[in-house]
């Protein structure tokens, strides 16, 4: 992708940035800004933006139809900074802009983390069955890691609110729903009473990262580790078994080869759902037996999620390829949710 020039690079004004950039970071720009989109994005809008010496990626939140609650920037920037340090690799937490002003939305700066994320066939074709397993292994452990965090011992301890944690999220992504709604769904509602019905007794409340999965992480080139986790819009204090839940969902639709997931199947030697939970449950000790619960849950929420990328795609407001089959998606992912929840 080239460089853009300011009056081609939608949401973000870059004459605007540079100033902003200059009294917020004194002497950081060394030149001229240029920058562009990042492809792969289906929810906050992520730009490369160097000054010729220095790399940074900001983030902001889509150009239209933004729901309450959702695309957070201040929640990515905090839990980013307070992360720093911890055992979860995140990005360099640069600067957050919370003036609506500059570029019509609020917007962070972070450091340019160089490393690759599987989401392109040249990157998945190029692994062998052992780079396939150990990405997964990568995942989980990572997963396991920000877990363990102690919110209170880096700032955010008041961060969420974790009693009645599950049955907010069962409220709340049914208001996002309300509010993302193009057609009317009786799979919706049904699923909705579904998990009212059968709340699990919530774990012990941790970091929760909102939407966790292998296409979320950051590898090095050598994929030896993680070079960071991103996408930290919907990050909250919680159940951590909703993270665990909702990569099962993304981890199927990855093996069955959908259209949500670039392709990442068993036979490839990445590790199946199954296999992923358990090392979760090795490494961390929680109780698992509610999972298909979790499971659920996350069919629900990635439901409401595509729902609401349908309804900035027919009002021609999303940035780039592949908007076109969040629509149809929905409602087999609502009626998978039905089937894990056992109604």
């Amino acid at each position: 992708m080239t460089d853009a020039a300011a009056d081609d690079l939608p949401g973000v004004d870059l004459a605007a940035l540079t100033a902003w950039l200059d009294a917020t970071v004194p002497g950081a720009r060394q030149g001229e800004l240029r920058g562009e989109v990042i492809a792969g994005g289906k929810s906050n809008l992520t730009y490369r933006i160097t000054d010729g010496t220095t790399t940074w990626a900001l983030r902001r939140p889509p150009l239209a139809h933004v729901l309450p609650t959702a695309h957070d920037m201040v929640r990515e920037f905090t839990v980013i900074k307070a992360l720093t340090g911890t055992d979860v690799p995140v990005a360099e937490a640069v600067a957050l802009c919370e003036d609506t002003s500059v570029l019509g939305a609020q917007f962070y700066l972070m450091g340019w983390v160089d490393g690759i994320v599987l989401d392109k066939p040249k990157h998945l074709g190029a692994l062998s069955a052992d780079d396939a397993r150990r990405s997964c292994e990568l995942v989980m452990d990572t997963l396991v890691d920000l877990h363990r965090v102690d919110p209170a011992s880096v700032g955010l301890s008041g961060f969420g609110r974790p009693e009645g944690f599950l049955a907010r999220q069962v409220k709340r992504w049914h208001q996002q729903w309300q509010a993302s709604e193009t057609r009317p769904l009786d799979s919706l509602q049904r699923t909705v009473d579904a998990l009212n019905a059968n709340l699990p007794e919530q774990q012990a409340p941790a970091i929760v990262h909102g939407d966790y999965r292998v296409t979320n992480v950051m590898f090095t080139p050598d994929l030896e580790r993680i070079a960071a986790v991103v996408d930290w819009e919907m990050a909250t204090l919680g159940d951590p078994l909703a993270d665990v839940g909702l990569l099962v969902v993304y981890q199927d639709l990855a093996a069955f080869g959908t259209s949500v997931m670039p392709p990442m199947k068993p036979e490839q030697g990445f590790l199946t759902s199954d296999q992923m939970v358990e090392r979760y449950a090795a490494a961390s000790g929680r109780d698992m037996s509610a999972i298909d619960w979790y499971v659920g849950l996350g069919y629900f929420k990635l439901a409401v999620v595509a729902e609401g990328i349908h309804k900035r795609f027919l009002a021609g407001k999303t940035v780039g390829p592949g908007f076109d089959q969040f629509g149809p998606a929905v409602p087999l992912l609502l009626d998978t949710a039905l089937t894990k929840l056992g109604a």
